[in-house]
């Protein structure tokens, strides 16, 4: 496909909204970064030049993307999927640690972390062998090799250390959800999410009196005691293993920082200095922007780096206390016509391949997405999700930017498949 076709092909209203997401985070973070002794937004020692330098690297990328043939990245998808793997367990033996994680690899003066290039090959991966198979998840078969696609890299990136990353690699849920699997799992995970919640603020024995209680209610409900014992005593064990075993991994599987962390955002513990400073620093922020906001460069908050990790995961809070409640907005509905725009394009595709490969981008970004503006007002714990394309970071925009770019060449060409 030459030039000429891809211009006239591409998706405008994607790229131009993924263009305005780029500028509103390279001016948020050379705010947030601000240094009067180097002003200029292109000073490869601060920041803002790097990012401005990542923004060049991700383009220049993703106009390679739009040459090469639209069949490419489902052909080869497994190899990048096991490339991915590779670096995931070379990370594991050589990585290199930073805040707490083992998950980077040192290149010079970047650093690279595999478990963003893990979340796009995954979703390719997924794609490709859903899109070759039928996407029957009544078969076993099908279940097993989708979800070990995705349990796979999502172990190996726990075993860094990295959570947050980790729990990413559930969004694929939502995909398996589209193509045809049962609800019921959503709902399982609901329920799981509740039982893990009252768990924490409860006790174990408590909760399992409570499940007790229900589960009685519910089996005089239903009638035909005889005929869904069985069931019920399955489910009422499972339950009870899961609240047991809630209980065993918050005490000790979790690092004391990923308890203390819980334990604020629920409320149950009370730090305005060590674990809940940044949390609070955040709300600060955002809460002082008012309705238009303190004007760019004029953030006290932002000006004086109050807000630790300000320019990466806590990025919002630059936009919140500048912007205001107005600069917020806007930024939301950029984002919300971003979702939309994907998920409308995904279901015009004529490839199943590309169906799916767009439903697993738009899950990726959406749960960054979710969880970084919910743990900066306080309504998550802080797991170090950035905000896609505006926090800091080569990596994670590089491949955000890849993720929209290979659906854009896939749409584009669209037309071609039979």
């Amino acid at each position: 496909m030459g030039i000429k076709n891809i211009i006239g092909k591409i998706d405008w209203f994607l790229l131009l909204l993924y263009l305005a997401l780029l500028a509103v985070g390279l001016v948020s973070i050379y705010a947030a970064a601000f240094n009067e002794n180097h002003t200029d937004i292109y000073d490869l020692t601060q920041n803002y030049g790097k990012q401005l330098l990542f923004i060049g690297i991700s383009l220049f990328t993703g106009f390679v993307i739009l040459l090469i043939d639209a069949k490419f990245f489902n052909t080869f998808a497994y190899l990048f999927y096991g490339l991915s793997i590779f670096l995931l367990l070379f990370v594991l033996v050589s990585g290199t640690t930073i805040a707490g994680s083992k998950s980077w690899i040192q290149l010079g003066i970047f650093s690279f972390q595999p478990s963003e290039l893990a979340k796009f090959t995954t979703a390719l991966a997924v794609a490709h062998y859903l899109g070759k198979n039928d996407t029957d998840f009544s078969k076993i078969k099908t279940k097993l090799i989708a979800s070990g696609l995705v349990l796979l890299p999502m172990s190996l990136v726990l075993l860094q250390g990295d959570a947050g990353s980790a729990l990413v690699f559930l969004v694929f849920l939502l995909v398996f959800y589209r193509e045809g699997m049962t609800g019921l799992i959503l709902i399982t995970g609901l329920v799981a999410i509740i039982l893990f919640l009252l768990t924490i603020f409860f006790s174990k024995w408590y909760v399992i009196i409570g499940v007790s209680v229900i589960t009685i209610a519910v089996s005089f409900i239903i009638g035909n005691l005889k005929k869904n014992i069985l069931k019920i005593i399955g489910v009422y064990s499972l339950i009870v293993i899961f609240v047991l075993g809630v209980n065993f991994a918050f005490n000790n599987i979790l690092k004391p920082h990923q308890r203390n962390r819980i334990n604020v955002i629920l409320g149950i513990e009370k730090d305005t200095k060590n674990i809940g400073y940044n949390l609070n620093q955040s709300l600060t922020a955002i809460g002082s922007g008012g309705l238009t906001g303190k004007g760019f460069l004029q953030g006290t908050m932002t000006r004086y780096k109050y807000v630790p990790e300000q320019h990466t995961d806590f990025i919002f809070c630059t936009i919140g206390e500048e912007g205001g409640f107005l600069g917020v907005t806007v930024v939301l509905l950029l984002y919300l016509a971003f979702f939309i725009r994907i998920i409308v394009l995904a279901e015009r595709q004529r490839s199943v391949f590309s169906r799916i490969y767009g439903y697993g981008i738009v899950s990726i970004l959406f749960f960054h997405f979710t969880v970084n503006i919910a743990m900066t007002i306080g309504l998550m714990p802080v797991i170090g999700i950035p905000l896609p394309f505006l926090s800091y970071g080569g990596s994670s925009l590089l491949i955000f930017s890849i993720m929209i770019f290979v659906f854009l060449k896939q749409d584009a060409n669209r037309m071609n498949i039979l």
